[in-house]
Parts: structure tokens; sequence; C-alpha cells
């Protein structure tokens, strides 16, 4: 039996949250294949959760409540793994705690057992690209990587069985995983803080310094052993929330201006040339050599709805910035590609989405430098704006609003799909978003 059998086999767990993501999919079967005594609870129904349930019929030891939460599920149990975003105040963790029942998530879980060298990345902005570029340096450079965390159908739990003495692992963590190591008492040996803007608002009761309190868990119990790559954009919000006497570890303060001039990059924007930076420093901290480094920061062709060059199409350069849920992150967007590359007025834009309560001004100041006409997908925050962007035309479906756009372009234009909004309402997630938007540019010719 493994050290992560034996760590679960028999116990009695609660796992809050199975969702559509595939991370609790993932987190359920293993846990199950340990031989756990396996309790799933979720809010969403039994018809909600059709297409992950049909994945975990195969296991006759787990049990499911759905469309609700009761008391007496955190109530004599082993342990209980809670999914991300999972409320603070939740009556059914405190319950839990009232109970001295251990409550985790899986990626902490997942370091405490493995007991492996971890770099984590958090960030309300590049943190997937800062994480993908990292675990493509250390792979370069011949390391065993597990790649985990806040990342696309990937239970980090899951991930194991593939442990080995060699293994490194490069952790996507958001301020909900952070939750769990801040709770755990514990801390990535490498950590990187890329950005700190305004997100999940709705979450944190509009207290941008909460919401800061859950991302500082990337350093707060890191030691002098340990390194703290800071970006330079976050700095100053350490000293604005008093933190600046609670880190411990080796700190360097990073920007694009500490990458060399002479690393070409794939992928657009000034905001990549500081991510590159950050995941430079992350990798030196592992004792990667600079050449190394370098070589593959510039083979490094991108994330999949991170401003990902898809297509040309007629002339017409096709980019996914999917997962673009802020205004900052299209504002960024719309920056990589300057003001005369293409020439100004050359991007047609669609946008849009469910309301996270943010301030869209200056995105909507931006719009007029970089757009020449926006389309926008149906939803609460479209709604909010739809009188203050120029030419918005809004659309139900993601394929008539991709073929909208596509009929409004020229060659030489730039075909941008970078919402600002989250995609709850008319997609199941923003993995729905984006494989929808994939679907729609694939019939484009």
């Amino acid at each position: 039996m493994s050290k992560a059998e034996a760590y679960f086999s028999g116990k009695k767990i609660t796992l809050m949250g199975l969702g559509l993501l595939g991370r609790g999919v993932g987190d359920a079967r293993f846990l199950a294949q340990c031989d756990a005594e396996l309790l799933v609870t979720d809010l969403k129904s039994k018809e909600q959760l059709a297409e992950s349930l049909e994945q975990l019929k195969e296991f006759p030891n787990i049990t499911y409540r759905l469309g609700e939460h009761v008391l007496e599920d955190f109530q004599n149990r082993d342990l209980i793994l809670k999914a991300a975003g999972v409320p603070r105040n939740s009556s059914y963790i405190a319950e839990a705690k009232k109970n001295h029942i251990p409550v985790r998530m899986s990626a902490d879980l997942f370091v405490e057992i493995s007991e492996l060298p971890t770099v984590a990345i958090t960030g309300t902005r590049g943190k997937s690209t800062v994480t993908h570029m990292i675990a493509h340096i250390l792979k370069t450079a011949g390391k065993d990587v597990l790649l985990g965390g806040n990342v696309r159908g990937v239970s980090t739990l899951a991930l194991l069985p593939q442990v080995t003495p060699r293994s490194i692992a490069v952790l996507e963590l958001d301020s909900w995983q952070l939750q769990g190591f801040g709770d755990a008492g514990m801390a990535p040996q490498v950590g990187v803080f890329t950005t700190f803007y305004p997100d999940h608002m709705n979450y944190y009761g509009g207290s941008m310094e909460q919401y800061f309190a859950d991302k500082a868990n990337i350093f707060l119990h890191q030691t002098e052993s340990d390194t703290f790559v800071l970006g330079e954009q976050v700095a100053p919000f350490v000293k604005e929330f008093g933190y600046q006497n609670k880190i411990k570890a080796h700190t360097e303060v990073v920007g694009a201006k500490n990458l060399p001039k002479n690393t070409t990059l794939q992928i657009p924007g000034e905001h990549n040339r500081y991510n590159a930076a950050l995941a430079q420093a992350a990798a030196a901290a592992f004792g990667i050599e600079e050449e190394i480094i370098k070589t593959a920061l510039e083979s490094f062709e991108g994330v999949e709805g991170r401003l990902q060059f898809m297509k040309e199409v007629r002339g017409v350069k096709i980019y996914n910035d999917n997962n673009a849920t802020t205004p900052d992150a299209t504002i960024a967007a719309l920056r990589a590609f300057g003001d005369s590359n293409p020439p100004a007025g050359r991007v047609v834009l669609i946008m849009g989405g469910s309301d996270k309560g943010l301030n869209m001004q200056p995105l909507l100041e931006e719009i007029p430098k970089h757009c020449k006409q926006v389309f926008m997908l149906d939803g609460a925050g479209t709604e909010r704006i739809k009188d203050h962007v120029m030419h918005g035309l809004i659309y139900q479906t993601m394929h008539d609003v991709v073929t909208a756009a596509f009929a409004a372009c020229v060659p030489g234009d730039i075909l941008l799909f970078s919402p600002a909004f989250a995609s709850f309402g008319m997609f199941k997630n923003e993995y729905d978003r984006n494989d929808q938007f994939v679907a729609a540019v694939a019939s484009l010719a």
C-alpha cells in the first residue's frame, strides 16, 4: 500500500463541492480508489452535476448528498476536503471545526503528503502564464515536474502516485486554495506573487484587504531558507496592508526590467515580459542556469485562453483571451498589441458576461484607443456597461458573436476575445466559454 493509500484508506471523508471543472471529480475518484469511505456533497442538483457523476458511477464506496448540505455530513468524519470558493463563514465548516475534524484542500494536502519541493504561484493576473512558464523551464532543464493547483481538469491529490524523489511540484494557487495553506500553516519553498488587482469582490464583500489576506498565505509561513518572488506591481500593497514585517523569506522584487533585453518571447505584450521575469527568478531559485532559462522562455508558446494566438483567417489574426475575467486583464490584452502593431483602431473586440462588481471605467476609456468595434456577449455585466461601449452590439450565443465580429474585420485586423467579465449565466463555467469560442473560431474559413 502506498503512502497516499495508507493516508486515506478506510477514512470517513466528506468532499464538499464536486463541481463541473474536473478537479473535484479527480479528487473523488482518487479518494475512492484509495478505499476511503467517501461522501460527496454539493449544492448543485443531480441533474446539474450529471456530467461529473457519470465519471464516478463505477465507485460503490461513494455516497452523495446533492442539492443541499446538511450538518450531519460534517460530524463524525475523519476529514473534510473542501473545494475552492466555500464561504469563510460557512456554518458547515464551522460545524466540522467544532467537532475537531480537519478541514483541508486538495493542494495543501498534496504538498503535506508528498513532501516535495514546491514552487507556488498566485496573483490576480499572470499566475497561469507564470506557472506554465516555470514548469516549461524546469522541464527544459530535465526536471520531473508535477503541475497542479488551479489547472483545468487536474486533481492535485491524484498526482500523488506520480511522485518520485526527483519530482518538483509547480502549483498555481488562487486565493481560495491559499486559504488552505494558511489554515494548515504551510508555505512553498519558492513563492511567486504576480499581480494584485480587484477581483472576486462579490466573495470578499468588496474588501481588497480581505482578498490580499488570503493571497498573503503565499509567503506568510515561509522561513529564511525559502524564496519569495514579489512582482513589483504587488510590492506597494504589501506595505499598504501592513505585511512588510511578516515576510521572512529571501525576497526578490521583480519587474519586466529584470528580463534581459535580448530575450525574445513568442507571446506579445509588456505584461508577458513581466511574467517571464518572475518565472526567471523562480527558476533561478531552483538553481537553473541562465542560458537554459532563456532558451525555455523563448520557446514558450503560451497558455490556452491567455492571449493565445489561434490562427489567421483571410488576413485577420484571432486571439483567445478567455481567461481575462477582469477589466484590468482586458486592458493588458489591448495594450499588448500597442498603438502601432496593428495600428490603433484595428482591434475588433469580443467581450461581456457576468458582473463581478468591478470598476469598468478604466477599460471603457481604453477601448476607443485600440478598437474599431466591440461585440458583446449577453450578461449582467454587459447590461451595466452597454450604453457606454462604442458600437456595442449584444449577442446571445458564442457562435453568433464570433460570426458577426469576424464579418466586421478586414485583412490586417486583430479579432480579440477578451471578455473582462465572468462566464456564469450563458456558460457552465469559464472552460465551457473557452471551448465554445474555440469551436466557433474553428468554423471560420
